[in-house]
């Protein structure tokens, strides 16, 4: 399997995996009003994007690279528009959009260059003034943690990228990393908190929201 392009273990989980990590809606409800326009870049089968649907955003559109994914949520939540992305590149016009919610995808971008080239397309597509809602892992300390880090960190060149048992390749992030990718959006909201991972177990993990300038 590449590395850096993941699509058949996504395809393959997309029938049985359920998603957990928790979304902050009154959060995004601070910042957007229910006619914004709003991405899901990374939208996996639809559970975000429902949980818009039904507060009220109707304005709402999502891509993922998983056609599977894409397939389960156009079969679980009809009424939804999702499309399949490819190399990065949505079909939405330049700063045309008020919102890109980023939930949980940077942990499945283990590289830096594609991780920056998500960045280069959501500043695109986003409006002069709009927002980017992140919400991802962060490097955690424990001893099971810290071994698998350090076991993969020189096959994939970063300390926080780790291989699961069933296939899969995730990235838990550096504060600092996170600051650098995100230099040029002003940040509005940050809030660190711990998630339940889509495995069960718990891990630091962060919110934020920032402004494109």
């Amino acid at each position: 399997m590449n590395p850096f392009k993941q699509e058949d273990y996504w395809n393959k989980l997309a029938p049985v995996k359920k998603f957990t990590t928790s979304f902050d809606l009154k959060l995004l409800e601070a910042f957007v009003s229910k006619s914004s326009k709003i991405v899901d870049y990374g939208c996996g089968y639809g559970r975000s994007l429902s949980q818009l649907y039904d507060a009220g955003y109707q304005n709402i559109l999502g891509f993922d690279f998983s056609k599977a994914m894409v397939q389960r949520g156009m079969n679980e939540f009809p009424h939804l528009k999702m499309e399949i992305v490819e190399g990065n590149h949505t079909n939405c016009p330049s700063a045309s959009v008020d919102m890109v919610i980023l939930f949980a995808l940077l942990t499945c971008l283990v590289d830096d260059e594609q991780q920056e080239r998500v960045m280069a397309e959501v500043k695109r597509i986003l409006k002069p003034g709009g927002l980017v809602y992140v919400n991802d892992f962060l490097l955690n300390s424990d001893d099971r943690n810290r071994e698998r880090y350090l076991r993969f960190a020189e096959k994939y060149g970063t300390y926080g990228v780790f291989e699961l048992a069933d296939g899969g390749i995730l990235r838990h992030h550096d504060e600092n990393y996170l600051n650098q990718l995100m230099k040029t959006f002003k940040r509005e909201y940050f809030k660190k908190t711990t998630f339940t991972t889509m495995n069960g177990h718990q891990s630091n993990g962060f919110v934020m929201v920032a402004r494109k300038e």
